[in-house]
């Protein structure tokens, strides 16, 4: 083997060595008063340091095509980095508070989820594919375990756990079906034996079930219905910033994984799973609003919120490749910002409201701090998709990629995507009850007054300015429909 191949794998090989500086930082550090802080410096300035690899990568390919990485995989790298750092950042006053003794674990962790994705979305083989599935998935479960004062916390990671435990073993069970039909696990090569079948034949039957076996388990990654039930109750009780990078980061990573392999793998069968793809489409959609406009709890509530935004993720599956890849990673990079800046409001206040998250908690928050409703206010727009924000943006653009690509124009391609606008209105009455708590609702014990810390005020900049450009800078949008080209 020709180990100077780990040189093509730049952002990978840098992630490695950010795990292993993190991990003798912490080893160094066990004694010392200042370990949580200075390992949040170091770990946030490694993951900045990361973009630059990240973002100036080029495609290659090494170990005979198990890793295959494209100028697209890079820049959903790019996104994926960027969002675990805006996550280390809104998480510090989390660790100071309650988790101090935990912090170098909490940094590794996820340092090691992320390499994880990073191995998914430049995968080019089934087997390695399922390992980057394995490690980004077995150290979330630990994160969402992190909070050990809350028996919630380890309630979350152990349905966390045992619905993953499940769901991998029903994946691998769709590959050993893929490899009995094509006899290779490499993605190039399945491709090829799979569009030499006749599908008027019996010899389609064996690949469509092991493409809906492996499409059930990546379905549990993506919250996808009817995969869904394990969201609501590991959302709650993990604890808040690592609910705001399950439900965004690593919803980004297995989204652009499972379009990539629809697209190169199974495009020879499009006609098998794009009429599956849409009915699960909208039933996540539709599922995901009626149930989120029940909540009182907010984490449960923002659970359900991204079980509906998966649905729209995927919509740009259904049509055009070029046009679906930079339609539905756009939408996962405004996704990030405009949810991540929810969940630092929602951890700022739980981590001064003696952890409240319940929907009450915010009646009359404009009242003693505006400045975090207005922030609240705009992130929340951004999700219902009304303009001028970015969500707009991004929602219209998975909606053109959907019904683009088709020759014959088939009725039911436009049947989901009505599907999904009448449901944006749905969403937009839900994330309006919270704007409506914030500033109608009266009560006699509104939260307290308090000042935002540093880090917090820091994220929310952040993910404001996010919101904000770039639905505005048409250059992010190029440079990410270049990168598909």
């Amino acid at each position: 083997m020709n180990y100077g191949q780990f040189l093509q794998m730049i952002p990978e090989a840098t992630l490695v060595a950010i795990l292993i500086i993190v991990f003798f930082a912490d080893f160094a550090l066990h004694r010392s008063e200042s370990k949580s802080k200075t390992l949040y410096g170091v770990t946030a300035a490694l993951l900045l340091l990361q973009l630059v690899p990240c973002a100036l990568a080029e495609p290659t390919e090494a170990f005979g095509g198990l890793y295959v990485t494209s100028q697209m995989a890079n820049v959903m790298k790019t996104i994926l980095t960027a969002g675990s750092l805006i996550v280390v950042i809104m998480a510090q006053p989390w660790i100071e508070g309650n988790a101090k003794k935990y912090a170098g674990e909490f940094y590794m962790l996820l340092v090691s989820t992320l390499l994880g994705m990073y191995m998914m979305i430049s995968s080019g083989n089934f087997l390695m594919f399922f390992l980057g599935l394995e490690t980004a998935s077995v150290p979330m479960a630990c994160m969402v375990a992190l909070d050990k004062m809350k028996k919630q916390s380890a309630e979350a990671a152990a349905k966390y756990i045992l619905t993953a435990t499940f769901s991998s073993g029903v994946m691998l069970y769709g590959i050993s079906l893929l490899y009995a039909a094509a006899g290779t696990l490499y993605f190039t090569d399945m491709a090829a034996v799979l569009s030499g079948i006749n599908p008027f034949t019996e010899q389609i039957l064996l690949p469509v079930a092991g493409l809906v076996f492996f499409f059930s388990g990546l379905g549990f990654k993506l919250s996808l219905v009817p995969f869904h039930f394990w969201t609501a109750d590991t959302y709650q009780g993990a604890p808040t910033p690592v609910t705001g990078y399950l439900s965004v980061v690593s919803k980004g990573a297995a989204a652009l994984a499972a379009f990539i392999i629809l697209t190169k793998v199974f495009g020879p069968l499009v006609e098998h799973w794009t009429l599956m793809l849409g009915i699960i489409i909208m039933l996540t959609i539709t599922v995901g609003n009626l149930f989120a406009i029940r909540q009182t709890e907010l984490k449960r509530f923002m659970a359900f919120s991204s079980i509906s935004q998966a649905g729209y993720i995927m919509l740009a599956a259904l049509g055009n490749s070029q046009m679906g890849a930079t339609a539905l990673t756009y939408y996962v990079l405004v996704y990030v910002v405009a949810n991540m800046a929810v969940f630092s409001v929602i951890s700022v206040v739980e981590q001064n409201n003696g952890g409240r998250t319940d929907m009450a908690a915010y009646n009359g928050f404009y009242t003693t701090n505006p400045k975090l409703s207005f922030l609240m206010t705009l992130a929340l727009f951004s999700l219902a998709g009304i303009p001028p924000f970015a969500g707009m943006f991004s929602k219209f653009f998975v909606f053109m990629a959907a019904v683009g690509g088709h020759e014959a124009d088939p009725f039911w391609v436009y049947l989901v995507v009505f599907i999904a606008l009448i449901n944006t209105v749905v969403s937009l009455y839900y994330y309006l009850l919270i704007v409506k708590a914030m500033y109608i609702k009266k009560t006699t014990t509104p939260l307290p007054e308090f000042k935002s810390d540093v880090n917090t005020k820091l994220a929310l900049a952040l993910c404001t300015a996010g919101i904000a450009a770039f639905g505005i800078l048409s250059c992010i949008y190029d440079w990410i429909a270049n990168a598909a080209v």
